[in-house]
């Protein structure tokens, strides 16, 4: 039921996952899976272990850290096979975000996580404080600041003030010269493959840094 779930998913988004919806593929009555499922809830819990669980195979053939600062490479080949895994489900992040059970599939992730982080040398109070600088970077995909939904409508469009240059200059002169052009690469507004990447750069040798020091 949980693949079927994440096949209806993966082909029409998560919004087109619905309880009737799942029961047609099944082959059921609507009403018959909740013998199964409480809710649909219930059901996108499962569809986060499943995903979770593909992370893991996928990154479990990836070399340990060796020691020194080459565990770098290891965490970012990590992180960059998790976001592999979760470019095939686009709609898996929003799905991750807003669970409020704690899956243990997702725990298994985050415990190799920090147990690749204490072979290569940090204390376990740094590495806490990497998970909480790595955020969501560290399943392979980051939360946005703010997404706009899309380009705005005509009538939207209209309302807008011609002077926007002059009100909020620096935002209109960065948003004229930044550009993304690979659609296949994001899992967000501004969730780019270059973006992230750079992002997941910054942190990892700013926090190789600090357990040099340490």
């Amino acid at each position: 039921m949980l693949r079927a779930a994440v096949d209806i998913a993966d082909k029409g988004g998560i919004e087109s996952l619905t309880m009737r919806r799942l029961a047609e593929v099944l082959g059921a009555e609507a009403m018959s899976l909740y013998y199964h499922v409480a809710n649909k809830d219930e059901v996108l819990d499962g569809m986060v272990d499943v995903v979770a669980q593909e992370i893991n195979e996928v990154v479990a053939g990836i070399d340990a850290a060796p020691a020194g600062g080459e565990w770098t490479k290891a965490m970012r080949a990590r992180i960059l096979a998790a976001r592999e895994v979760l470019l095939r489900h686009p709609w898996a992040p929003w799905v991750f975000e807003t669970r409020t059970t704690a899956s243990p599939v997702v725990l298994r992730y985050y415990d190799a996580v920090v147990g690749l982080m204490r072979d290569a040398g940090f204390s376990y109070d740094l590495a806490h404080h990497a998970l909480h600088a790595l955020g969501s970077r560290v399943l392979g995909f980051t939360q946005e600041l703010f997404d706009p939904g899309g380009e705005p409508s005509d009538a939207e469009a209209a309302d807008m003030p011609e002077d926007i240059a002059d009100q909020l200059p620096h935002l209109a002169g960065m948003l004229a010269e930044v550009g993304h052009d690979d659609p296949d690469s994001t899992l967000g507004f501004c969730d780019y493959q270059s973006e992230f990447e750079f992002g997941l750069d910054v942190i990892l040798d700013g926090l190789d840094r600090l357990r040099e020091g340490a």
